[in-house]
């Protein structure tokens, strides 16, 4: 074997050897992250921490499943508090906890027979009302600048959508943009799009 074909060979060797090393790197990352190294806090961290400016309105949601999903994704995003009016069940509830996964332990949780005494009772707080529906004068969310002080954020019913009387009682309605067939999203679905879009933009 001459000088150039060792060469070649070592640079091909090279290749092959640096290709390896970045796939094993890479490979690496690619590993799931174990228990502890999530960094879990405790209920009671989380609450000492979470953000009571943002307060989840869950009005008449007809699914304990959903509700759990809803504190699910409350805890997921540091959300302190929901408010449970109407039909919507409260904890403790083995359906809820099924999909809450223990949430419900670390996010507040307070229970209105009427979703419009609670929205008045937000309003007196100095919240001001968001409404996740479709109407003539919602605002998409992509496009929506969501206001500094504390916020209610309201969904509705999993049929009938938020109740008309709240809707009038509302400083904005929002809606998220779709393209399909449907314009038809799971509420704790649309809960997770509008609280990642709140976090995301920076009002935690």
């Amino acid at each position: 074997m001459n000088l150039t074909s060792r060469q070649s060979n070592l640079s091909v060797n090279f290749a092959v050897y640096t290709a390896s090393a970045y796939f094993c790197k890479k490979h690496r990352t690619l590993i799931k992250k174990t228990t502890s190294e999530l960094n879990r806090i405790s209920p009671s961290e989380f609450k000492r921490s979470a953000n009571d400016r943002i307060t989840v309105v869950l009005d008449n949601i007809r699914s304990k499943q959903n509700i759990g999903s809803i504190f699910r994704i409350c805890d997921a995003f540091g959300i302190g508090k929901i408010f449970l009016c109407g039909i919507s069940a409260c904890p403790p509830d083995r359906e809820i906890e099924r999909t809450a996964l223990g949430a419900t332990l670390s996010v507040r949780w307070k229970y209105f027979s009427s979703t419009s005494s609670c929205i008045h009772q937000l309003k007196e707080c100095g919240h001001q009302i968001i409404s996740i529906e479709q109407t003539h004068n919602s605002l998409l969310l992509n496009e929506f600048v969501f206001p500094q002080d504390k916020i209610a954020l309201v969904f509705g019913n999993e049929v009938e959508g938020i109740n008309e009387e709240v809707l009038k009682i509302s400083h904005f309605c929002i809606e998220i943009p779709q393209r399909g067939t449907k314009h038809s999203l799971n509420v704790a679905v649309s809960a997770g799009i509008v609280l990642w879009e709140v976090i995301h933009k920076g009002l935690k």
